[in-house]
């Protein structure tokens, strides 16, 4: 994998003019940034330069085979002008080769498929700064928020600790458009552009409610592949009478199982509906509706939350089901602190190097994780 990425990086794109006094390469900068995120250590460079001065040598140059370590300022002045797309390719060869080489089928899930969760995430915003690719958001204040957005897909699946990024697309202004753009055009683009790709996997995808829409789930279903996405009473009224109308005449499914995890009991209640509309439209996508209620030992509600999915739906695998929808919460589940500064304080990929090698806060390693909750308002229990 690693030579994969350093031929990638050999290949990057150089502004510079030639010179015999060029100290670092594109090679090196890309390598030394890539090296802070694979090591997960945000003074992995500081160490390696300081390792290299008292001994003589250092990891990443045995590691990542980095000549010359650069300096933030540098890794930012030449990484800045390389247009991200630039790596697609390499991201998009990485899965490739865990997919035909077998890593992927501990990954396989409901129906023998591969989940792909799509999520947007912002990774820069501010009142003060603003570039023409920012996307605008008004606050009650009236003030306007500036914001770098990306859909990113990834690999996800239950039980499985590790989750496989694939190549993202960025939510910004389109040639042509007048309209602002948004999560939901973005995860149509890279449907377009990665869905026949990803074909033959044979995928289903997940996502938050954004994506439980009518447009959006054709285009999944073009693609010859499945979806399972989280879906709303507020936002799905017409799909909700129906489950009221089924529930009225006793017809929806319902399984429950118990459970115990360590010394707490639980029981899981699920419920679901076969072939009810998105919409309130003749055309309406027909999908099928399941809910999971979890409850502790006197009765409490710990857990709550519904999907529509082109799946069909029997008691044998609405449990399966269950947990590949919330298999998508894997990329969520991250130090809110930690969030809250990539969000705040990170432009690009080589300015969070910058932030890495600072260090997080304290308070960032003492925060507990993310939680969603659900679609009653309640914390997920775990």
């Amino acid at each position: 994998m690693i030579e994969k990425v350093r031929d990638a990086f050999r290949a990057l794109p150089d502004g510079r003019k030639q010179s015999n006094a060029r100290l670092y390469e594109m090679e090196d900068a890309a390598l030394s940034a890539f090296a802070v995120f694979f090591s997960q250590s945000p003074s992995f460079l500081d160490s390696q330069v300081r390792m290299q001065k008292q001994l003589g040598r250092n990891n990443a140059s045995s590691l990542f085979g980095v000549h010359e370590i650069p300096c933030d300022n540098q890794i930012r002045n030449l990484l800045d002008p390389v247009p991200p797309e630039t790596v697609y390719p390499v991201m998009a060869e990485i899965g490739d080769a865990l997919y035909q080489q077998g890593y992927l089928a501990g990954f396989r899930s409901i129906n023998d498929t591969l989940l792909i969760a799509l999520d947007g995430t912002d990774f820069f915003s501010s009142e003060r700064i603003s570039c023409a690719r920012c996307s605008e958001t008004r606050l009650k204040n009236d003030r306007v928020l500036y914001r770098h957005i990306a859909v990113t897909p990834v690999l996800v699946a239950p039980g499985q600790a590790n989750a496989i990024p694939l190549p993202p697309e960025f939510v910004q202004p389109q040639d042509g458009q007048d309209k602002q753009d948004c999560e939901l055009a973005a995860a149509a683009r890279w449907l377009a552009r990665w869905g026949e790709h990803y074909r033959p996997w044979r995928i289903t995808y997940l996502g938050d409610d954004l994506y439980c829409h009518q447009s959006h789930c054709l285009r999944v279903r073009a693609q010859q592949a499945d979806f399972l996405f989280t879906c709303k009473p507020e936002s799905h009224a017409t799909l909700y009478e129906w489950v009221g109308d089924f529930e009225r005449n006793e017809q929806l499914g319902r399984v429950v199982q118990a459970r115990r995890v360590g010394k707490k009991h639980f029981t899981d209640t699920y419920r679901y509906a076969h072939q009810v509309p998105l919409r309130n439209t003749d055309d309406a996508v027909m999908a099928n509706w399941l809910e999971l209620v979890t409850t502790d030992a006197r009765g409490a509600i710990v857990f709550k939350n519904a999907w529509a999915t082109s799946h069909a739906l029997t008691d044998h695998n609405v449990a399966a089901l269950a947990s590949a929808g919330r298999a998508r919460w894997k990329i969520e589940s991250v130090p809110q602190a930690h969030r809250k500064e990539v969000r705040n304080g990170l432009t690009n990929c080589v300015e969070a190097t910058r932030k890495m090698r600072v260090g997080p806060s304290g308070s960032a390693f003492r925060s507990g994780p993310q939680t969603t909750p659900s679609c009653c308002g309640q914390e997920p229990w775990w």
